[in-house]
């Protein structure tokens, strides 16, 4: 097991934040699938360690042989969309604890059917409208990223110089046109190379965003 105490061998205390959460054993297994969706719902990662309390004293946890098996289990039945987090046993403090790793980037992400986010150390349910503002959200983001059939020859070069220069005019954004794949790549509005709807509507010749208004409500990346 690996050991959490630093190199002088003195423990180095652990504190719950918005993407700690720790739980003094299994038996609270419910309330941590909780805290886990909490804190991908506002980070999008995370850790929490079971065998510690929540003022970072050191109680240890039993470990079975099933007990890694059965945490994989219950964050893998209980939270949607599915997440496959790293869970193992570590030595904290000379105590058997076991931490839990995860990730995710497709949220809302739900517990036992609710979603949750992280507000300081604690796990609140998310509101009706606060749901609705994800999914919004989330439906914007996956069509702005999507990969447009166009090409970076079906770009309109006085478009995008256009736009620069209003962006630049207004401050919105600070640095010049350097060619249109250039300055595409810098926007957030190419994918390895290729277009992105976003960049389709705003600059493709046949949907040049002169015919509309001169901000659309695309993510537009803009480097400070």
């Amino acid at each position: 097991m690996r050991n959490l105490d630093n190199r002088k061998g003195s423990f180095v205390k652990l504190k719950e934040n918005e993407t700690v959460e720790l739980k003094k054993s299994t038996s609270e297994l419910k309330e941590a699938v909780i805290s886990i969706v909490a804190m991908l719902n506002k980070h999008g990662k995370g850790e929490l360690y079971f065998g510690i309390k929540d003022d970072g004293t050191v109680l240890g946890q039993m470990c079975g042989k099933d007990t890694v098996k059965d945490i994989t289990e219950a964050i893998s039945t209980h939270i949607e969309p599915k997440i496959f987090p790293n869970v193992s046993a570590k030595n904290v403090q000379g105590k058997n604890c076991i931490k839990v790793i995860f990730h995710g980037s497709h949220r809302p992400y739900f517990a036992y059917g609710r979603a949750y986010t992280r507000v300081g150390e604690s796990d609140k349910q998310l509101s009706i409208q606060e749901m609705e503002d994800e999914f919004v959200r989330k439906n914007k983001h996956h069509w702005e990223l999507e990969i447009s059939k166009k090409k970076l020859s079906d770009v309109s070069v006085k478009a995008v110089k256009e736009y620069m220069r209003k962006a630049n005019d207004a401050k919105r954004i600070n640095f010049k046109f350097a060619g249109v794949k250039a300055t595409l790549n810098k926007l957030g509005l190419l994918d390895r190379g290729r277009l992105t709807r976003a960049a389709e509507i705003l600059f493709s010749m046949k949907t040049p965003w002169r015919s509309r208004p001169p901000f659309l409500p695309v993510r537009i990346r803009s480097p400070l």
